[in-house]
C-alpha cells in the first residue's frame, strides 16, 4: 500500500529495525546458540509500454524488497520487512495527471512484520502479516482477509499484490486439524489508485484530463474503532487424503463501492465500503496424476453500482455466491504444469442485469507453463468470462541466465464488453520486459 500520513511513522519504524535485526538477532545466537536469523529479499526492474491508442510508456519501476526474519528461543519467531517502490515513468511522462503521478511515482510499503510465539498446541502471531485462505491460481475467491495493491490490476506476483493485514491470529492444532481465529482492530484496504491511472475500476477516457478525474472523490474509510474491526473463524481438517475448510468472516470489503452524491454535496462519485459477512469453504485433493481444488464464498451486504435511476446514491445491494473448481496436472516428460478452472458468481436479492460492473456468466481459465531447458519456460495465461466479462490472455517467456536471475518478456492482452470484468481495459494492453535477482 501507498504509505498515507497514518502510517509513515510505522513503515519508517519497521524499516529500521529491519536494518538492525540482523545484529540483534547475531548477539542473541552468539549467546544462547538457539537464536538464528537470515536477511532475504530482491531486487526487480519491470518496463512496459501501453500498446493501446495512445500508445505510451506505462511502467519502469524498480523494487527493493528487504526482509529480516528469525528466532529467539524455541518457540518465538520474528519477521521485518519492508520495500520501496521507484517509477521514473511517473515523474516525466506527461499522459498522466499530476494525482496520478504522486501516487505513483515513489512509494514505500511494509511488508510482513510480526512476532509469533508457541506454547502447546496453540500458535499468537502478531502483527502485519498474510493469511491466505485461498489456494486457486491467479483470482481471488477464498482469499478474502488479504488486502492487495491493484494498481495493476492482478497482472504483478501475488507476493507484490498482497498487502499484509495488521492483526492477532490464534491457530490451535489437533492432530490433523486446526482452528483460527483472526482479528483485525484496524483494517488494510486494496490499493485501487486514483482516478486517471491504467487500472483504476471505473473504465475512464485515456488519456482523462483533471476536469473528469475530479467527478471521483477519494476513498472514504471507516473510523478506527473496535466496533468497525474485522473478525474471521476458520477451522480445517485432514479427511482421508481431502483437506477440507470453512470459515466465517466479518469484515469491511475490501474493495470499494462507488456511490452517488447528490448535487447539493457537489455531486460525483465517492469509493465506500461494505460492512460484509461472508461464509466459505475450501478443499482440496492429491490424486496423484492430478491436484483438485474447490472454493465457494456467499457474502452478504455487498452493494454494486447500478444504472437503475431509482437506486438510492446509484447502488443496489445483492448477495453473492462465487465457487471455482481448479485441477492442476504436472507434464510427465518435463518440469512444468497446466492449471485449468472454471468459476461463476450468483447474484441473489434482484437481477443482475443493471450492474455497472458485468461479471459475466461461466468463466474459464487456463495456465500452462513448462521448463523447455534449465534457461528457458514459457507460459500462457488465459481467462475466459463468457456472457460479457471479457477476456485476458498473458504469454509470457522467462529466461533464467544465472542462479537466483529471471529475465522475462510478456505482454498483457483485454477484450470484450467495455462494462466487463476484464473488458474495461480492452484499452490497456501492454508488453513489458521484466527482471527480477533474489536474495
Amino acid at each position: 500500500m501507498r504509505v498515507d500520513a497514518d502510517v509513515k511513522l510505522c513503515s519508517a519504524f519497521a524499516l529500521l529495525t529491519l536494518l538492525a535485526a540482523p545484529m540483534t538477532a547475531g548477539a542473541a545466537t552468539d549467546d544462547g546458540g538457539d537464536g538464528s536469523a537470515r536477511v532475504s529479499g530482491f531486487v526487480s526492474e519491470t518496463v512496459a509500454y501501453t500498446t493501446a491508442d495512445p500508445t505510451h510508456w506505462s511502467r519502469a519501476v524498480t523494487r527493493l524488497q528487504l526482509t529480516a526474519e528469525g528466532k529467539a528461543g524455541e518457540r518465538v519467531k520474528w519477521k521485518l520487512g519492508g520495500r520501496v517502490d521507484v517509477d521514473p515513468v511517473y515523474n516525466g511522462s506527461n499522459f498522466y495527471i499530476d494525482r496520478v503521478k504522486d501516487d505513483q511515482r515513489a512509494n514505500a510499503f511494509w511488508r510482513e512484520n510480526y512476532v509469533s510465539f508457541g506454547a502447546g498446541d496453540l500458535e499468537l502471531t502478531l502483527g502485519a502479516q498474510n493469511i491466505v485462505w485461498g489456494e486457486v491460481a491467479g483470482l481471488f475467491f477464498a482469499d478474502v482477509v488479504s488486502a492487495r495493491d491493484l494498481r495493476e490490476f492482478l497482472l504483478p506476483s501475488f507476493d507484490i499484490i498482497r498487502i499484509p493485514q495488521w492483526a492477532a491470529r490464534a491457530e490451535y492444532f489437533a492432530g490433523d486439524s486446526k482452528l483460527e481465529l483472526v482479528w483485525i482492530p484496524v483494517p488494510t484496504f486494496d490499493n485501487i489508485g486514483k482516478p486517471g491511472s491504467d487500472f483504476y475500476p471505473a473504465r475512464l477516457p485515456s488519456p482523462i484530463n483533471e476536469a473528469t478525474a475530479a467527478v471521483f472523490r477519494d476513498t472514504v474509510k471507516p473510523a478506527h474503532n473496535v466496533s468497525n474491526s474485522n473478525l474471521g473463524l476458520r477451522a480445517g481438517t485432514l479427511i482421508g487424503g481431502w483437506d477440507l475448510a470453512a470459515f466465517y468472516y466479518r469484515n469491511f470489503a475490501t474493495s470499494p463501492t462507488f456511490y452517488r452524491l447528490p448535487a447539493s454535496s457537489g455531486g460525483g462519485f465517492e469509493p465506500r465500503y461494505d460492512r460484509l459477512s461472508q461464509f466459505g469453504s475450501t478443499v482440496s485433493k492429491d490424486f496423484g496424476s492430478f491436484v483438485m481444488r474447490a472454493e465457494a464464498v456467499y457474502i452478504d451486504g455487498q452493494k454494486f453500482g447500478s444504472s437503475d435511476p431509482s437506486a438510492p446514491q446509484g447502488v443496489v445491494e445483492r448477495r453473492t455466491l462465487d465457487w471455482i473448481a481448479s485441477a492442476e496436472m504436472p507434464f510427465e516428460t518435463v518440469d512444468g504444469r497446466v492449471n485449468v478452472q472454471v468459476f461463476k458468481r450468483h447474484y441473489f436479492g434482484g437481477s443482475a442485469d443493471s450492474l455497472l460492473l458485468d461479471t459475466g456468466d461461466l468463466g474459464a481459465s487456463l495456465l500452462v507453463s513448462a521448463k523447455l531447458s534449465p534457461q528457458s519456460e514459457p507460459s500462457l495465461q488465459w481467462i475466459q468470462v463468457f456472457g460479457g466479462g471479457g477476456t485476458m490472455v498473458r504469454p509470457r517467456l522467462n529466461w533464467y541466465p544465472a542462479r537466483n536471475l529471471v529475465l522475462a518478456v510478456g505482454a498483457d492482452l483485454f477484450s470484450g464488453n467495455r462494462n466487463g470484468l476484464f473488458g474495461r481495459y480492452d484499452n490497456r494492453d501492454r508488453a513489458y520486459l521484466e527482471g527480477r535477482y533474489s536474495f
